[in-house]
């Protein structure tokens, strides 16, 4: 009899996990793509369709852990849109992945694309994992099981995933090696994010970071701030936030605080944002940093500054506490941080709101860069990439600032007119049958 060990991590069904109060982001998804449709009067038939993803496929499958046993995990691939093009998102490891979670970021990679107009359409992916009790081991076998599972509706013309929350650069040279395994050949272009020995881009580790601060750049431009001596404010210290704090300071800017999943630091005076980060990667926290003080995740928000970069997870600006943000500006690195009740307090009380569909888009826009090189097999240099990302990232900012003037809204609804626009045009020449 075989006496092997079997856990089933069970999915959740709502749309947060368990004790959350946090609102369901897919809910969050669909009131956005109501907003702008209902401003430029787009038929109910068309927003019926843009509201659904086209395809969702959730997954259950068995890794053998180190120990012998057997655990079952739970995981989803969401395509909201091809409509333009292959369905293109990245993979995350979390334990409060949601199917809810994880539609919303597909739909949110859709209109992401369409507003800085690259040929792609939106997906997403996710596991219900924490990675971080996971061996190496554990972590590759996990990888490529998961590959295999999604691997019919993937591909470089089908749908392209890349990294995300908890995932990297090794975990997608895992993934890309598993489908070309499957395949027989190697396709390169199945994953971006990869190694650069791999088919990887430069430029791709700091894109995220780097088109956020082309789009701060040109909104402080249009505003009249002075970047020079501007203060700021990062939750979450991953790879966007942390990269985009230290891009701010090399701009003259303040760092006035950061955090990571644990909590954050706070000095009046500012720091090094470098430091800060080479103290978390020896300490494996930013608490104690010399010179600051702790504040928490919460507080941090509501910390006066020029600009504040939330570029942690969705759900952390509100209505329970948009009225005490006193930023002046708020360039979105994550996905989905504010829910649309917080955007109508902020807007309303003058806060310039760059939104993640355009401000964190440098990521999708290198990954599309990444991709066009494999077809290729011709690559770039790393200036040749940034400045091919300025180009799109202040040619998709004016369009939607001037969006925003022209029909007196904020800037998330003005890029949502954007890139609704862009979809619904594509499928309605593409016909309905």
């Amino acid at each position: 009899m075989d006496t092997t060990q079997v856990k089933v991590d069970h999915a959740q069904s709502n749309g947060a996990s368990a004790g959350s109060d946090k609102p369901n982001p897919f809910l969050v998804a669909q009131e956005q793509i109501h907003i702008a449709a209902d401003l430029i009067k787009l038929e109910p038939g068309m927003e019926a369709i843009l509201r659904q993803p086209e395809r969702e496929l959730h997954v259950h499958f068995p890794v053998r852990m180190d120990d012998g046993s057997i655990r079952v995990f739970d995981g989803y691939r969401v395509q909201h849109s091809t409509a333009r093009g292959p369905a293109k998102g990245g993979i995350r490891f979390h334990q409060d992945v949601s199917i809810d979670e994880v539609k919303a970021l597909a739909t949110w990679m859709t209109w992401k694309c369409a507003v800085v107009d690259i040929p792609y359409g939106g997906g997403k992916g996710g596991i219900i994992v924490d990675p971080k009790q996971l061996s190496l081991g554990e972590l590759e076998r996990l990888s490529r099981r998961f590959v295999t599972e999604i691997q019919g509706i993937i591909g470089p013309e089908r749908d392209i995933p890349a990294p995300d929350v908890n995932t990297n650069s090794q975990i997608m040279a895992w993934m890309m090696d598993q489908y070309s395994r499957n395949k027989g050949y190697t396709v390169p272009g199945v994953i971006t994010g990869k190694p650069l020995a791999l088919g990887g881009s430069l430029g791709r580790n700091e894109a995220t970071a780097r088109g956020l601060q082309f789009c701060v750049r040109e909104a402080a431009q249009a505003t009249g701030m002075n970047l020079q001596g501007a203060t700021v404010v990062v939750q979450g210290y991953g790879n966007a936030g942390n990269i985009a704090a230290r891009l701010l300071a090399g701009d003259g800017a303040k760092v006035l605080a950061v955090s990571d999943s644990q909590g954050g630091i706070y000095s009046k005076d500012g720091f090094d944002p470098i430091q800060a980060l080479r103290y978390k990667e020896e300490h494996g926290t930013l608490k104690g940093f010399a010179g600051t003080d702790a504040v928490s995740n919460a507080d941090l928000l509501e910390i006066p500054c020029d600009i504040l970069v939330p570029a942690a997870l969705e759900g952390q600006i509100t209505a329970a506490n948009a009225d005490r943000i006193q930023a002046k500006m708020i360039a979105e690195a994550a996905n989905g941080p504010t829910t649309p009740e917080a955007d109508r307090i902020l807007h309303d009380k003058g806060v310039l709101m760059l939104p993640d569909i355009l401000a964190n888009a440098g990521g999708v826009t290198v990954s599309y860069f990444e991709w066009a090189q494999n077809i290729q097999g011709f690559y770039w240099t790393e200036e040749e990439v940034d400045e091919r990302l300025h180009r799109v990232m202040v040619r998709a900012f004016n369009a939607v600032y001037e969006t925003a003037k022209q029909h007196n809204v904020d800037m998330r609804t003005a890029a949502y007119v954007v890139a609704i626009r862009r979809v619904a045009e594509a499928v309605r020449l593409r016909g309905i049958y």
